[in-house]
């Protein structure tokens, strides 16, 4: 396989990370492209620790971008600087990411992984559990905030914001919600709820398939033997 683009993104991204955070990779590579017509097909998916690197095949993290995946996602907006691997089939993806944006697909995206967090948090910010479990609590909040602020800002502007601009405010939020300030939470979740209904998206109803699939085919054709790698 051909890594094609790969980047630091999660807590370090962000901004967010603590003494004990992970550096968390993600990227895209291309298998070749015979080995689609065999028995068996590549794996969509290569996921491993110690470095905590997860890379899918591009296919697999097109389906994923275009489902408005937010972790997915993050890998084409990033900061030039958090890039561990760029080639030029990683920079035209980087070119084309808007293709991969809809209204609907980002609205129901980023607000199901923000619920996704806030019914984590329903067991466990009562304020009496242990301290491992507080700090996954505020985790879960600040993860909660982050994508309320990174879904709203992509569904109103048409840009995926990484480096908040303003850490320090979402690490206090995690930290009050994991002393037992569940109703906060529950505040901003039901704001970013009104706030997605009330704003004019610019986004499309659906995303550019045709763009998405001509880089996508291009990738394939660069990867068939004797076939010039991007």
């Amino acid at each position: 396989m051909q890594v094609l683009l790969e980047g630091i993104v999660g807590s370090v991204a962000y901004g967010l990370a603590g003494p004990g955070s992970d550096v968390d990779r993600v990227g895209v590579f291309a298998a070749p492209t015979v080995a689609f017509h065999g028995l068996h097909r590549p794996k969509e998916s290569i996921v491993t620790t110690a470095p905590d690197v997860t890379l899918h095949e591009a296919a697999k993290w097109c389906r994923l971008a275009m489902s408005g995946n937010p972790t997915a996602s993050e890998l084409v907006w990033l900061p030039d600087d958090l890039y561990l691997t760029r080639t030029r089939f990683g920079d035209e993806l980087i070119g084309i990411r808007t293709a991969f944006l809809s209204a609907p697909r980002v609205r129901d995206a980023y607000l199901g992984y923000a619920g996704q967090q806030f019914r984590k948090l329903v067991s466990r910010a009562d304020g009496t559990f242990s301290s491992d479990t507080r700090r996954r609590t505020a985790k879960h909040a600040r993860h909660l905030a982050r994508l309320l602020h990174q879904g709203r800002t992509l569904y109103a502007g048409g840009v995926l914001p990484i480096r908040l601009a303003d850490p320090g405010w979402f690490l206090d939020f995690g930290e009050q919600v994991a002393d037992g300030d569940l109703a906060r939470a529950q505040a901003l979740l039901a704001e970013a709820e009104a706030d997605f209904a009330r704003i004019r998206t610019p986004l499309p109803q659906r995303p550019d398939e045709p763009t998405i699939e001509r880089w996508l085919l291009a990738v394939r054709a660069a990867h068939l033997p004797g076939g010039v790698r991007g």
